[in-house]
C-alpha cells in the first residue's frame, strides 16, 4: 500500500511538472516569439552595435562572393566577340558624341573564344553545379564548427580559384568548366554556412533587418562586377576582372578571420548590455545540448517545403536577371561592353538600396504588432509577383530602349523585398535547426542557378528571336507557382518538431 501511495504521488508530481513545462514551452515559442520585457535587459538598438557590425561584415562577404560569381556575366560579352559593338545608346538618348562614336576594340591581348549560346549557358551554370552540392553541408558544418571557419575558408578558396580563371580558359573548355565547378564547391560552403551567424546573433525582431543587410551585399556585388567589369574589360582586357576580384577576395578573407566571431559570448569587444540583450532573446531558441536532426519531420513539413519552393522560384527570377541581363541588352541594342556594363548594372544598385530598406520595412511592421507570418508573406509577395510581371512584358516593348531598361531596373530593384520574407523564414519555424534549414532551403533554391543557364541556352540556341519570350514566360509561370504554394502553406511559428522537449528528473 505504501509503495502504491508513493507511486501515485510521484505520478501526480510528474503530471504537474509536465503541464508546467508545456505551459512554459508554449509561451516561449509563441508565434511572435515575444520576450518578457520585465525580465529582459534594455534593447540595444544602435547601428554602431556589434551585431550590426557583424551584419556589415557579412554584407561585404556576400559582396565579394557575388563579385566573383558575376564577373563572367559581363566578361562573357568580351570573351565571345572578336570586335566590340558600336553603341546605339548615344544616338538613341542624345548622349554627346565623343570617343564612343566609333567602335572601340578590346585590348589585343585579351583572348577570344568561339562559344555558342548553349556552351555559354553551360559555362554560366557550371559554378552552380558545385554550389548545389555544398550549400546544405555548409549550413550543417557551420552549425557544428562555426560560420567563421567554414565561410572564411570558402571565401579564400573561391578567391584563389578566381585568380586562376583566365589560365583555365586558355587551357581549354574542360579546364574552364572544372575550375568553375570547384569554385562553386567553395562558394556553396560559404553561402550556406554564413547563415549560421544569425542563429546566434539575431534577436527575433531584428532578423529581417540584419538578414537583409547581409544579403543585400549580393546585388551590390553584382552591380560592381558588371559596372566595373565592363570598364576594366574595355581598358585592360577581361582577364583583369578576375585578377582584381580574386585579389580583393584574398585580402577580405583575412579580415573575416580577424573580425568575425560565431556568437556574442566569444566576441572580445561586445558590451555587456548588448550581450545580455541578445542572449536573453535567444536563450529559449538555441538548445544547449547537441541534438540529432529530425530529418523525417523536416521532410514532412509543408511550411519548410513552402520555403524551399518559393525560394527556388524567386531564385529563378534572380538568376535569370543576373545571368542574362548583359546578354539581353547586347542582343537588343548592340551596345559596346562599357555601355553594356553601365546599363546592366543599374538594376542591381537599385536592388541593393531596396534590399536594405526592405529589412527596415519588415521590422517596422513587426514593431507595430503585425504577425510574423503576415509580414513574411507580404514582403515576399511584393518581391516576387511585380518583378515577374515586368519581365514577362519585355518582349512586347518593341525594342524600346528606355522602357526596357526601366522595366529591368524595376524588376531587379523590387525583387530583394523577399529577403526579409521567405529567406529568413526558417529562423521562425525552427530556430534550433536554422543553420541547417537555411542551408538546405538555399541549396534547393540554388538548383535554379543550374537550370536557368541550361534551359536559357537551349531556348536561345533553338530560336534566338522567340527564345527570349519563351524564357520569360517560363520564369513567370515558375514564380507564380512558388508564390502561391508559399502563401498557402507558409508559417512563421515554431513547429512542434523544432521545440525542445525538456526532460525533468526527480
Amino acid at each position: 500500500m505504501l509503495r502504491e501511495n508513493l507511486y501515485q504521488k510521484r505520478k501526480n508530481k510528474m503530471a504537474v511538472i509536465t503541464e508546467l513545462n508545456s505551459t512554459l514551452e508554449n509561451s516561449e515559442f509563441s508565434q511572435d516569439m515575444q520576450v518578457d520585457k520585465k525580465h529582459s535587459p534594455r534593447k540595444v538598438n544602435s547601428f554602431c552595435s556589434i551585431r550590426y557590425g557583424i551584419a556589415f561584415i557579412a554584407h561585404l562577404f556576400n559582396f565579394m562572393l557575388a563579385v566573383q560569381n558575376a564577373a563572367l556575366t559581363i566578361t562573357m560579352v568580351a570573351m565571345v566577340n572578336s570586335t566590340d559593338h558600336q553603341s546605339k545608346v548615344n544616338s538613341s538618348v542624345g548622349l554627346p558624341d565623343g570617343p564612343d562614336k566609333a567602335p572601340v576594340s578590346l585590348p589585343a591581348k585579351a583572348p577570344v573564344y568561339d562559344w555558342s549560346p548553349q556552351t555559354q549557358g553551360i559555362l554560366f551554370g557550371s559554378i552552380n553545379y558545385g554550389m548545389l552540392l555544398t550549400m546544405v553541408p555548409g549550413g550543417y558544418l557551420a552549425g557544428r564548427m562555426g560560420a567563421k571557419k567554414v565561410s572564411g575558408i570558402s571565401l579564400l578558396a573561391s578567391s584563389l580559384l578566381t585568380l586562376g580563371i583566365p589560365l583555365a580558359a586558355n587551357l581549354g573548355l574542360s579546364f574552364f568548366i572544372a575550375t568553375r565547378v570547384v569554385k562553386g564547391l567553395a562558394q556553396g560552403l560559404g553561402l550556406g554556412g554564413h547563415f549560421a551567424l544569425w542563429q546566434r546573433w539575431a534577436p527575433p525582431h531584428e532578423r529581417s533587418r540584419l538578414g537583409s543587410i547581409s544579403l543585400s551585399g549580393i546585388p551590390l556585388g553584382m552591380f560592381m562586377a558588371i559596372l566595373l567589369g565592363g570598364i576594366i574589360s574595355q581598358a585592360f582586357g577581361w582577364p583583369f576582372v578576375f585578377y582584381t576580384s580574386g585579389g580583393l577576395g584574398c585580402v577580405f578573407s583575412l579580415l573575416w578571420f580577424v573580425l568575425v566571431y560565431d556568437d556574442p559570448d566569444s566576441h572580445p569587444w561586445i558590451g555587456i548590455s548588448e550581450k545580455e540583450y541578445i542572449l536573453s532573446t535567444l536563450d529559449q531558441q538555441v538548445s544547449s545540448e547537441e541534438r540529432s536532426l529530425p530529418i523525417k519531420s523536416i521532410l514532412r513539413s509543408l511550411p519548410f517545403w513552402s520555403i524551399c519552393l518559393c525560394s527556388f522560384s524567386h531564385q529563378w527570377l534572380i538568376n535569370t536577371l543576373a545571368t542574362y541581363t548583359p546578354t539581353y541588352i547586347s542582343h537588343m541594342f548592340k551596345v559596346n561592353i562599357r555601355d553594356n556594363g553601365l546599363l546592366s548594372s543599374l538594376p542591381f544598385i537599385v536592388a541593393w538600396i531596396v534590399g536594405l530598406l526592405g529589412g527596415q520595412l519588415a521590422d517596422f511592421l513587426l514593431s507595430k504588432n503585425f504577425r510574423f507570418v503576415i509580414v513574411r508573406k507580404t514582403v515576399t509577395f511584393l518581391g516576387q509577383l511585380p518583378p515577374s510581371i515586368l519581365i514577362v512584358s519585355l518582349p512586347y516593348l518593341n525594342s524600346n530602349y528606355i522602357i526596357t531598361i526601366t522595366f529591368l531596373t524595376l524588376a531587379c530593384g523590387v525583387a530583394p523585398l523577399s529577403q526579409p520574407g521567405v529567406y529568413v523564414n526558417a529562423l521562425d519555424i525552427a530556430p534550433r535547426y536554422s543553420s541547417f534549414l537555411l542551408g538546405a532551403s538555399r541549396g534547393f533554391a540554388h538548383m535554379s542557378a543550374v537550370l536557368v543557364p541550361i534551359i536559357g541556352g537551349f531556348l536561345l540556341n533553338q530560336d534566338p528571336e522567340f527564345g527570349w519570350r519563351n524564357m520569360f514566360f517560363l520564369l513567370f509561370a515558375i514564380n507564380v507557382f512558388g508564390l502561391i504554394f508559399y502563401l498557402i502553406f507558409g508559417k512563421a511559428d515554431v513547429q512542434d518538431w523544432a521545440k525542445e522537449r525538456k526532460i525533468t528528473r526527480l
